[in-house]
């Protein structure tokens, strides 16, 4: 069975959705879902984002269900590594898999990141520190950001 809720944020709705044993997908709404099928790995991650957004939570433990390509499933995994209030360029991020040449390509697996926020794809800026590219759009990423220096105030400044 699917399950699907939303939680009201900062960022607009979130959109939640669970196999009833992890969270397959958390994406960005302008509207709120009408039907809502909850279960328990849904309240949990919406508790933890609510944590996350009020600074509490700056590491998510929840069980990630993910479908993608092996090379998406390796530019995800690489993404989870990246420190809460940290940045890092799509650039970097191709070296951490071995291949500089692949910059687009990690571009484009992050663009595709299922689970947004609880796979920090955000903290993944341009060169020069430029804030680019967002599947929930730049205004999203740079609040994230800016909500992870405002309960991180010991990082460097992100972009």
């Amino acid at each position: 069975m699917e399950y699907q809720s939303s939680l009201s944020s900062p960022l607009g709705f979130l959109i939640i959705r669970s196999d009833g044993r992890s969270i397959n997908g958390i994406s960005f709404s302008e509207t709120d879902l009408q039907t809502q099928i909850s279960c328990e790995v849904l309240e949990v991650c919406k508790d933890q984002l609510e944590g996350y957004f009020s600074g509490k939570t700056i590491a998510f433990d929840l069980l990630l269900q993910l479908e993608g390509t092996e090379f998406q499933q390796k530019v995800w995994a690489e993404l989870l590594k990246i420190p809460y209030g940290e940045t890092i360029t799509y650039m970097e991020l191709a070296v951490r898999l071995g291949d500089p040449k692949a910059v687009r390509a990690v571009g484009t697996a992050n663009g595709r990141n299922p689970l947004a926020i609880v796979i920090p794809c955000h903290r993944v800026i341009g060169a020069g520190n430029k804030l680019t590219g967002y599947a929930g759009g730049i205004w999203r990423k740079k609040i994230l950001l800016e909500l992870e220096m405002k309960h991180n105030p010991t990082k460097r400044t992100l972009f």
